[in-house]
């Protein structure tokens, strides 16, 4: 089934990678119509997006794969690296079976195609959020 975050008191902490700003601003539209979800950085290039996610601890990225300066594939192998880390959804224009094995092997959560698939994030989020019904 699908992978939801903890429990908690604040909205889910979002990080996007890419390097088109079009695409950028296009999530951030979508992301702003879904309730308890805050965008807390973004990323244009590999090294921006290592160094942020380090310091901003989201509960989930949006991650590129083909960035100027690298691939997101080292970003997503780099904040996997111990193992935990924030939900990964892969957005790409390159849905190749090849990256997709890379990517999920990688720790990836999600592999989404961007041309087909771009609309279901905010029905993705919606999934992910952690059920409120726990009763004390």
């Amino acid at each position: 089934m699908a992978q939801t975050l903890s429990p908690s008191n604040h909205p889910i902490k979002v990080f996007i990678a890419d390097d088109s700003r079009v695409v950028r601003e296009r999530l951030t539209t979508l992301l702003n119509e879904v309730a308890e979800v805050e965008i807390v950085g973004q990323a244009e290039n590999v090294a921006e997006a290592i160094s942020a996610i380090g310091n901003l601890q989201p509960d989930v990225v949006i991650l590129d794969i083909r960035m100027p300066d690298g691939s997101g594939i080292d970003v997503l192998r780099q904040i996997k690296q111990d193992g935990a880390g924030p939900i990964i959804i892969i957005l790409t224009n390159y849905p190749f079976p090849g990256y997709r094995q890379r990517c999920l092997q990688a720790g990836a959560d999600f592999f989404l195609d961007k041309s087909t698939e771009f609309d279901q994030i905010p029905a993705l989020f919606e999934q992910l959020k952690p059920e409120k019904n726990q009763s004390n």
